[in-house]
C-alpha cells in the first residue's frame, strides 16, 4: 500500500519537541574550542561621511582580543549589482545598521561594551528614505550612476493611446510595504580553520554550497579549502539565501586572530541589518468593457532596492507574473529599481511574485467596482481556460496547467458566498457598525524558475538501510519527512529505515538549495531518478541472485523483496542480502536533475473580515484557500505551509510594516513597534485540496511554500476595502490598520 498522499506525521518533529534541534548556536564541535566571540558595530546614520574611526578605547577593554575595520581587510570588491558594495563601511554609511567594524572578545557578554567604546565621527549627509525622494533626485547616493534609478526593465516609456477603445480605465498606485522576514532564529555563523589550512563555516543558510562559493571568492581560496554545513536552520524565508558580507568577514577574522569565531546577532540588528522583502511601488491601469471583459492591463513598477541593489531581479519576476491567471489581450509592463538609504531588500516569500498578484487583483476588484459587477464575475469572465494550456502569456511565461475557475468555485461553494453577500448586504441597510467584507484573490505564481537544477544521491547501505543527500536545504518545510516517503514507496524499505541528509558541501559538493518553492519539483525528482537508477542496478544483481532474466522481476515494495513476477514461491531477495552481494557503489546512484522548465501552482483565496467602522479595528472571521499544486505527497506537510503561509499573509495585509522616518531612520527596529500576527488575530483556516499534476518533473509535482502567502495578502486586503465600499473608501494601502481605517472613514485618508 503506497503512503504517497498520506498523512504521515513529520519525522523532523520528534528531535525538535526533544532535544530543540541543534542550531549555529547549540553547536559545541571540538574544532570550536577556544572560540571567540563576534559583535560587528554597525551605523546609526542613514547617510554619511565617516570621517573617522578610533578603536583604542575599545582594544583596552575587559576581554577584547581585536577590532578591526576596513582599513585591516584586504578582501576583493564585492559587487551588490550595478555598484561595489564594500565588506565594512570606510568611506560612507548608507542605512541605519551597516557594519563597519567588528569587535573580538573572549566572553560573549563583553561584546556590548566594547562595541559601544568604538568611536566613529560620522558627518551626515542628506538621506534619501522613500521611493518618491529617490525617483525626485534631489540627493543621488551614487553620484556615478548619474540618478537613484539602477535598472530599467520592460517599456521605457508608454504609449499614449494604449487604452483607445476601452469603455472603462481605472488607475491606482498600490504600495506593496516593506516587511521585514523576521525567522524565529536570527543569522549566526561559526567559523574555524583546520591545521591543513581549510575552513569549516556553521551558517544558519539556505543554501550551503552558495555559502562556499561566497566565502572562498571573498577569502580568494579555492572553494576545496571551504566547507559549509548548514546544522538546523530556524527559518529564512528567502533572506538566508543570499552571500552576506559577515561570514566572509568572520572568515577572514578567523585567519587574522587564529582563533574560532561565532557570531549571532541581536534581534534588533536583525530587524534592520538582515535584508527587507517587498517594499514595491505599483501603478496599474486596466481597461476593458463594462461586460467584464479585460482589454488592456498595465504594470508599472517601481522596487526600492535599499542601499546597495543586490537583487534587481525581483520587479522582473513581478513583470513575468503581470497576466495573473486571466487571458489578458495586451499587457504593457515597465519596472524601475531605485536605491535608498534604508536596509537592502532581497527575496521573502514570494519574491516578486506576491507583488504582482496584489497589484493584479487590487485592480481585478477596482475595476469590477467601476462597472458594478461582482468581483467573482469579473475574474470569471477573464480566467484562462483549461483547454488553452500550455499558455503562453504576453508577459512572457509559458504556463504549463490549470482550472482557475474550478479553484474560484471551490472557495465560493465552500464559503457560502451567496449567503455572506446577502448578510453583508442585510449589515449596510440596517446601518450595522460592525461592517461584513468579502475579499477574493485568485492567483498564479512560478516555482523552480530559476532556471537551475537539483542534486539527489541514494545509497543503499550493507544493512539495507537508506542514506539519500539531497542539494536542498530544508529549514523548516518538512522536506525529509517527503523524501523518505517517496523512497519508501519506491523501494519498498520502511522510512524508520532511510535517513536524509542536506546542508554539508563535503558531503554535497554541487547544489543550488532551497528557496522559490523548488525543493520537492527539483529536489525531490533529483533523489527520485537516483533512486531510479539504483532499483535497476538491484534488477541485475537479483535476477543473478534468483538465476532469472532481469525482466521476469518484480519488486514487491509492500514486503520489500524481489521475486519473479507471478511464482513469488520461486523465491525472494531481500535488500539486505541483495546489499551483502552487491559490488561497492552498485547500489549507489548520483543524479543532477534540471529542466530548467517552472511550474506554476495556483489557487483562490476568499477572505471574510469583520470592520469595527467606529474603531477601525479589523478582525478576519474566515479564510478559505483551495491550492493546487499538483499531486500531494504529505497533506500535513502541504497544509502546514499552506497555514504559515496563510499567516504571513494576513499579517502584511493588516499589520506589518518596515518603516523609516524623512531621514532614514527605522522606526520599527524592535519587536514593541514591528508587528507580528499571533494566534489571536488569526481565524481557523478553511482548506480545500485540489491536485492538477505537470508534465516538467517525474513526480508531477509543484512548488506548495509561498502559495498561501501570495493569495491570502490580496484576499484580505480587498476584503477591507470591501467591508468600507458602501461608505466611500475606494482604496487602502497595507498595512489596513485600524489608523488608517478610521483615517480614510473619516475624512484624513484615501476614500475615492
Amino acid at each position: 500500500m503506497s503512503i504517497v498522499g498520506t498523512r504521515v506525521v513529520r519525522v523532523e518533529d520528534q528531535k525538535l519537541i526533544t532535544t530543540g534541534g541543534t542550531y549555529v548556536e547549540d553547536l559545541r564541535e571540538p574544532a570550536l574550542t577556544g572560540a571567540v566571540h563576534a559583535v560587528f558595530v554597525r551605523s546609526p546614520i542613514a547617510h554619511a561621511r565617516i570621517a573617522s574611526i578610533d578603536t583604542s578605547a575599545a582594544l583596552e577593554a575587559p576581554g577584547v582580543v581585536a577590532v578591526y575595520t576596513a582599513a585591516d581587510l584586504d578582501l576583493g570588491p564585492r559587487q551588490a549589482g550595478p555598484v561595489v558594495e564594500p565588506w565594512l563601511a570606510s568611506e560612507v554609511v548608507r542605512y541605519v545598521g551597516e557594519p563597519v567594524a567588528l569587535v573580538l572578545t573572549e566572553q560573549r557578554y563583553q561584546l556590548a561594551d566594547a562595541a559601544e567604546l568604538v568611536d566613529v565621527d560620522y558627518d551626515p549627509l542628506d538621506a534619501v528614505a522613500s521611493i518618491d525622494a529617490a525617483l525626485a533626485g534631489e540627493t543621488v547616493l551614487y553620484p556615478d550612476n548619474g540618478s537613484n534609478v539602477m535598472q530599467v526593465n520592460g517599456m521605457s516609456e508608454f504609449p499614449e493611446d494604449s487604452f483607445a477603445g476601452c469603455e472603462v480605465v481605472v488607475t491606482r498606485t498600490i504600495v506593496n510595504q516593506r516587511v521585514a522576514p523576521a525567522p524565529l532564529e536570527v543569522r549566526g555563523a561559526a567559523l574555524a580553520w583546520g591545521e591543513d589550512g581549510r575552513l569549516t563555516a556553521w551558517l544558519s543558510t539556505q543554501n550551503a554550497q552558495l555559502g562556499r562559493m561566497a566565502i572562498a571568492a571573498g577569502l580568494g581560496i579555492g572553494e576545496d579549502r571551504v566547507r559549509v554545513v548548514a546544522p538546523d536552520v530556524g527559518g529564512g524565508f528567502g533572506a538566508k539565501i543570499g552571500a552576506d558580507p559577515e561570514p566572509i568577514v568572520l572568515g577572514w577574522a578567523a585567519r587574522r586572530a587564529g582563533r574560532p569565531v561565532r557570531w549571532s546577532e541581536t534581534r534588533s540588528e536583525n530587524l534592520t541589518s538582515m535584508t527587507h522583502g517587498r517594499a514595491q511601488q505599483n501603478t496599474v491601469t486596466i481597461g476593458g468593457r463594462r461586460d467584464g471583459t479585460v482589454e488592456v492591463f498595465r504594470l508599472d513598477v517601481v522596487q526600492d532596492a535599499g542601499a546597495y541593489p543586490r537583487t534587481l531581479f525581483l520587479p522582473t519576476l513581478t513583470e513575468l507574473m503581470a497576466s495573473g491567471v486571466y487571458h489578458f489581450p495586451k499587457i504593457e509592463t515597465r519596472s524601475r529599481g531605485v536605491v535608498t538609504n534604508t536596509t537592502p531588500i532581497a527575496a521573502y516569500r514570494g519574491a516578486g511574485r506576491p507583488e504582482a498578484t496584489a497589484a493584479i487583483e487590487r485592480a481585478m476588484d477596482l475595476f469590477a467596482t467601476e462597472i458594478g459587477m461582482d468581483p467573482a464575475e469579473v475574474r470569471r469572465v477573464n480566467f484562462i481556460r483549461p483547454e488553452e494550456f500550455p499558455y503562453t502569456t504576453k508577459s512572457g511565461a509559458n504556463y504549463d496547467s490549470g482550472e482557475y475557475a474550478k479553484a474560484l468555485d471551490q472557495v465560493l461553494e465552500a464559503a457560502g458566498y451567496a449567503d455572506l453577500r446577502a448578510e453583508q448586504r442585510r449589515r449596510r441597510e440596517a446601518g450595522d457598525p460592525v461592517a461584513l467584507g468579502l475579499g477574493l484573490a485568485t492567483y498564479v505564481e512560478i516555482t523552480g524558475g530559476d532556471g537551475g537544477g537539483e542534486s539527489g544521491r541514494v545509497d543503499i547501505n550493507p544493512d539495507g538501510t537508506v542514506t539519500a543527500y539531497t542539494g536542498s536545504s530544508p529549514h523548516g518545510q518538512g522536506l525529509h519527512t517527503s523524501l523518505a516517503m517517496l523512497l519508501s514507496d519506491q523501494l519498498g524499505i520502511p522510512m524508520d529505515r532511510i535517513t536524509v541528509k542536506h546542508g554539508d558541501t563535503d558531503e554535497i559538493p554541487k547544489a543550488i538549495g532551497t528557496f522559490g518553492s523548488r525543493s520537492l519539483q527539483l529536489g525531490g525528482s533529483a533523489v527520485r531518478q537516483a533512486a531510479d537508477r539504483v532499483l535497476a542496478n538491484a534488477r541485475e544483481i537479483a535476477a543473478d541472485m534468483l538465476e532469472a532474466s532481469p525482466e521476469d522481476l518484480e519488486l514487491n515494495v509492500d514486503e520489500g523483496v524481489w521475486q519473479v513476477r507471478g511464482a513469488p514461491a520461486s523465491g525472494s531477495v531481500d535488500w539486505v542480502r541483495l546489499a551483502a552481494r552487491a559490488e561497492e557503489g552498485a547500489l549507489s546512484a548520483d543524479v543532477w536533475f534540471g529542466t530548467g522548465t517552472p511550474t506554476f501552482p495556483f489557487g483562490a483565496h476568499l477572505a471574510v473580515v469583520e470592520v469595527d467602522t467606529e474603531t477601525g479595528k479589523v478582525v478576519v472571521k474566515r479564510i478559505i484557500a483551495a491550492d493546487d499544486a499538483g499531486p500531494i505527497v504529505n497533506p500535513l506537510v502541504f497544509r502546514g505551509q499552506r497555514h504559515g503561509g496563510l499567516g504571513q499573509g494576513i499579517a502584511q495585509a493588516l499589520l506589518e510594516v518596515m518603516s523609516y522616518d524623512e531621514d532614514g531612520n527605522p522606526t520599527t527596529a524592535t519587536l514593541a513597534d514591528y508587528s507580528f500576527v499571533t494566534a489571536t488575530e488569526l481565524p481557523d483556516f478553511e482548506l480545500v485540496d485540489s491536485e492538477t499534476p505537470t508534465d516538467r518533473n517525474p513526480l508531477g509535482v509543484k512548488g506548495i511554500g509561498e502559495a498561501a502567502t501570495i493569495g491570502s495578502t490580496p484576499a484580505v486586503h480587498n476584503a477591507v476595502v470591501d467591508a468600507l465600499a458602501h461608505l466611500g473608501v475606494r482604496h487602502l494601502d497595507m498595512p489596513t490598520t485600524p489608523q488608517r481605517v478610521w483615517e480614510a472613514l473619516s475624512g484624513k485618508g484615501e476614500a475615492k
